[in-house]
């Protein structure tokens, strides 16, 4: 249905018909597939269908990164890259897979909930890159096998050196509400960023709904993506950001930016970004390839190293900048949680900061 936004319950209303015409209710029950290693048979398989489409709500640079590499790795297989917001990704996957649409390949999001919906409704390929069930935790990989946690980061306050002296900087989310910063703040949306949707049930269920109330209150300018916010403070435009991947203020902080990291007293929302293969793939073996690509120790060593993510690899170094995660009060959200509030944190957000 062209132009129709769908929502987790439309999907959840609906039935998902897989590849084979049947109708599944409740996700099926599998055990894990085994650890598949990349091989010249996989290689020239993918070869063959010449191509993969990558979903990915990475910002376009990092997944730009991963297809060029990709590229280079394996020259004549072509990466086509879709960009966009994890809940714009979400609303545009459910749409093909109810129109019969087979466009995706491999899809990764920063809203992990949307796996526990592709994974209800049968439309995940269960598949076990050998590094993945070598070197990553059990509790960053599904134990169906269906997906895996490709990179995390952090969603944090942040300030602008040049506006703000590091005395007078918030230290927590209560500072936040102090009234000199009122009209000064910038923050994300969760209705189109699924890290922010994310970040959002986690202060909710922490601090409390009435803690965003008061938070709207402070006239905080309002932007899409987790991204943007450290691009306003960078220009002045906000002295506060609110909310904010922590890796765009590493980064800048290291090409001599004026701005500063904060992680709140409070803790810090931990962000985790899943990444899965579609069981109705166009390029099935290509895919395969991709996604094993995706979870190898070079490329999580590049995420890390160029753009500041964070891995689960362990055999990856953490970047230099970073505080690690371990001396951090993280503050990890439920999935299934998220997934079954995710319409009423978007609504009860939206009338509150009225937007």
């Amino acid at each position: 249905m062209p132009g129709r936004k769908w929502s987790r319950r439309d999907v959840l209303k609906a039935s998902a018909v897989s590849a084979t015409g049947l109708v599944f209710a409740e996700p099926l029950k599998a055990a894990a597939p085994p650890p598949t290693a990349v091989t010249p048979a996989l290689i020239e398989a993918a070869r063959r269908e010449g191509k993969v489409s990558f979903y990915s709500a990475l910002e376009l640079n990092t997944a730009e990164r991963l297809a060029r590499t990709f590229e280079a790795k394996y020259p004549g297989i072509s990466v086509r890259v879709e960009r966009s917001g994890a809940e714009r990704i979400y609303q545009r996957i459910a749409q093909e897979q109810g129109s019969g649409i087979n466009a995706v390949d491999v899809a990764n999001s920063t809203d992990p909930s949307h796996y526990l919906d592709w994974k209800k409704n049968d439309w995940l390929q269960p598949y076990m890159p050998d590094d993945v069930a070598k070197h990553f935790p059990a509790d960053q990989v599904d134990p169906d096998g269906t997906y895996a946690t490709s990179c995390a980061w952090l969603e944090v306050i942040g300030y602008n050196t040049d506006l703000v002296k590091r005395e007078d900087a918030p230290k927590s989310y209560a500072d936040l509400l102090d009234a000199k910063w009122q009209g000064k703040m910038v923050k994300a949306h969760p209705g189109y960023s699924g890290a922010i949707l994310t970040a959002t049930f986690v202060l909710a269920r922490d601090l409390g709904w009435p803690y965003l109330e008061k938070l709207a209150q402070q006239k905080v300018m309002q932007v899409q993506s987790a991204a943007d916010p450290p691009k306003k403070i960078l220009v002045g435009e906000r002295a506060i950001m609110a909310d904010g991947n922590d890796y765009n203020l590493v980064l800048l902080k290291d090409q001599g930016k004026p701005v500063e990291v904060v992680y709140a007293a409070e803790g810090s929302p931990l962000i985790i970004v899943p990444s899965g293969i579609f069981r109705s793939a166009p390029n099935p073996n290509a895919a395969k390839l991709f996604q094993s690509f995706f979870f190898q120790a070079e490329t999580q060593q590049m995420l890390v190293d160029v753009f500041a993510h964070r891995s689960f690899h362990a055999e990856v170094k953490e970047e230099g900048a970073h505080v690690p995660l371990a001396n951090l009060k993280l503050l990890k959200a439920d999935p299934a949680a998220v997934q079954a509030q995710s319409e009423e944190i978007k609504a009860r957000y939206s009338r509150i900061f009225k937007v």
